[in-house]
């Protein structure tokens, strides 16, 4: 459920990282020094420090300390009370995740790391967030299943009382598999142009998934990825027209990306009835705001019987 509003949009601000200029000075004992502790894991002036600068820098607004202490207390307790059902966030989901907000930055894993050590915030600040948000959600979700399911009825209830139709569109499932020429950072102007030229050829001899992905696939520095199922509603309208006048075993125009020439091999259209834009923002509002209910009672029960201890 397009990551269920993007995580709420919880990363959005994480993403303003990338704006930071001013620099976090190196940590000194004193930032070193447990302020609480929270079901037995630590929260020090450092912490708080760097958080308080990320919130700041993310929102362009100081938050009060208590505030950013109380944001911590909480990731800690979100983590605690998963663990006591056997549920934890695995390294591998927590980097495809700082991933995923590297390259909407348009860098590598690697580069976003080093821009945010030239800032003064460690990575392992960043992945502590994304683990806590990551954890919580997948907790309330196995918790509180059953309540967070949104019915046609639902829906239909609230289209009804916005005085919207819900009439469904005609529309293509797709299955996709993107092909990527690969293209270094701050390559040439002549190797680009080379790229550019190594895409249109393998276009030009991509004439079907069953002949062309093995093609693909023994070519050097060019990247096969994963297949991916879309439906035409989920899609740019631009990507859905070009998509729906192409032939299936086909290889879309190489456009550039952060990565390199980047192309979409059509291996699979069907045609299938869709949701219409409007039901599924809709179905996506009831659910994140049942989510948004369930997970703060819960958050408040934990607290109730947390054990928290200010050092001072």
């Amino acid at each position: 459920m397009s990551g269920l509003k993007e995580q709420h949009r919880s990363c959005r601000g994480w993403l303003a990282i990338a704006a930071i200029a001013c620099t976090l000075g190196a940590a000194s004992p004193g930032q070193a020094q447990v302020v609480v502790v929270a079901n037995g894991s630590p929260i020090t002036e450092l912490d708080i420090a760097q958080r308080s600068k990320l919130i700041a820098t993310s929102t362009r607004k100081s938050a009060p300390r208590q505030a950013v202490i109380n944001e911590l207390i909480d990731e800690r307790l979100k983590i605690s009370k998963a663990k006591s059902y056997g549920m934890e966030i695995g390294a591998t989901e927590v980097d495809n995740a700082f991933e995923n907000m590297a390259q909407r930055q348009g860098l590598s894993s690697a580069q976003f790391s080093e821009m945010l050590e030239r800032s003064g915030v460690s990575p392992n600040t960043v992945k502590a967030r994304i683990r806590a948000e990551l954890t919580w959600t997948q907790l309330v979700r196995g918790k509180f299943n059953s309540t967070l399911q949104v019915g046609d009825s639902d829906v239909a209830l609230a289209m009804r009382s916005r005085n919207e139709s819900d009439k469904g569109t005609t529309g293509f499932l797709y299955t996709l598999y993107p092909v990527v020429v690969v293209v270094p950072r701050g390559s040439s102007q002549a190797t680009l142009a080379a790229k550019a030229r190594e895409a249109e050829n393998l276009r030009s001899r991509f004439v079907s998934c069953s002949t062309g992905l093995p093609l693909a696939r023994s070519l050097r520095e060019v990247a096969v990825r994963s297949p991916i199922n879309r439906s035409s509603g989920d899609l740019a309208p631009q990507l859905a027209e070009l998509l729906g006048k192409m032939e299936v075993g086909r290889l879309t125009a190489p456009e550039m990306t952060a990565q390199g020439l980047q192309m979409f091999a059509l291996c699979g259209k069907k045609e299938s009835s869709t949701e219409s834009s409007a039901k599924r923002e809709v179905r996506e509002e009831l659910f994140v705001k049942r989510f948004e209910t369930e997970s703060k009672k819960f958050l408040d029960d934990i607290r109730k019987s947390a054990m928290i201890e200010y050092k001072r």
